[in-house]
């Protein structure tokens, strides 16, 4: 659009040119040298260099060779202008060097054409229409910059809010899974218990079903906690200690396995989450020997050495077929260990059995 104005201006002026001074003798290049410089004019976006070349040439030879003098200079300026704004300054530097210098030689070899003001004029012209093409282009990629940081930054938020989000679900999961499901696997083996010892042992069924109730409100309440939170109202926290490695005998108790446990090192000034990590770990082995060993009896070491937690919890029964570990316990128990920085082993062991061995660094909390 604004090359088809330009062009309209420029036929403007010159019949306006013609009118005034009709004594001029006109020739062929009166038409060809300005329909050249109109059709460069239309490709220059597409081809700048070219067009660039093809309008400073026709310009360069119009002015002498021509018989009317119209105002198709303005299309150079626009040409040196448009060059530079697509990024070839030292293209339209060049030319427009280049057609200063031979209108100066083509002044001072024959009589003038333009006296030293308007000359002045001209190279001004010239040097604003490149110095104005580059500050426009430098412009249009400082705008572009800006809005793509933006969006990668736009970008990066979603990413980084999808991680939290992920994260968050993972450990809602694990909470659900190592807590509840300990509490329940806990329900169905006191409830076996009470049914096994009603006529026996009434006494023992009298307290499987005590355990029952306990175990079964504690759910309940880490249930509805655990929804509140998912739901964002506000409930109270749960009253119950949280688990931890000062409390591994309460621990162990609810297990409801006879566990055999060997404790070493200072196991008190442990960092919060290895604490935590190290409890749930604990926890949901005992819970897998309970539910998958075939025995009542596990083995359990935890040691501080080395800078670094070791749990081991192993049992003789004779369990489950391994399958590699693709359960939702195994897998969060791998999870508590990676994110702290440290391991987890578990598979069965050659004398039978099977083991869970967990590396949890003190220093690896990130």
């Amino acid at each position: 659009m604004v090359s088809l104005v330009a062009i309209a201006a420029v036929l403007a002026g010159m019949l306006i040119t013609y009118a005034f001074r009709g004594d001029r003798q006109l020739n062929v290049l009166d038409v060809v040298l300005p329909a050249i410089t109109f059709a460069g004019l239309l490709v220059r976006h597409r081809y700048p260099v070219a067009a660039l070349i093809v309008v400073s040439v026709s310009v360069a030879v119009y002015y002498p060779r021509a018989g009317l003098d119209g105002p198709l200079i303005v299309l150079a300026f626009m040409i040196l202008y448009t060059a530079a704004d697509r990024g070839h300054l030292i293209a339209a530097i060049t030319v427009g060097a280049v057609l200063l210098l031979g209108m100066g030689l083509g002044e001072l070899g024959g009589s003038r054409h333009v006296d030293d003001s308007m000359f002045i004029a001209i190279a001004g012209w010239v040097v604003a229409a490149i110095a104005f093409g580059g500050v426009t282009r430098n412009r249009r990629a400082y705008l572009e910059e800006a809005e793509r940081r933006a969006i990668d930054a736009e970008r990066g938020k979603e990413e980084e809010a999808r991680r939290r989000e992920s994260e968050e679900r993972l450990r809602i999961a694990r909470e659900l899974h190592d807590v509840l499901g300990h509490n329940i696997s806990m329900i169905n083996v006191q409830a076996a218990a009470a049914l096994h010892g009603l006529k026996k042992r009434p006494e023992d069924a009298e307290e499987a079903l005590r355990t029952i109730k306990d175990t079964s409100k504690e759910t309940l309440r880490e249930l509805r906690t655990t929804l509140g939170v998912l739901r964002q109202v506000d409930e109270d926290a749960p009253t119950a200690p949280a688990d931890s490695l000062a409390r591994i005998d309460a621990l162990v108790a609810a297990s409801g396995l006879e566990v055999r446990t060997e404790l070493s090192g200072p196991l008190e000034a442990v960092p919060t989450e290895v604490d935590l990590a190290a409890a749930r770990i604990i926890r949901e082995a005992l819970t897998n020997v309970s539910r998958h060993s075939g025995t009542n009896k596990a083995t359990l070491s935890v040691s501080n050495t080395s800078g670094n937690i070791m749990i081991r919890v192993e049992d003789e029964g004779p369990g489950a077929t391994y399958d590699g570990g693709s359960g939702f316990g195994l897998q969060g128990m791998r999870e508590r260990a990676s994110a702290l920085g440290g391991t987890l082993e578990a598979g069965p062991r050659p004398e039978g059995g099977f083991r869970v061995v967990a590396r949890l660094p003190l220093n690896g909390v990130r």
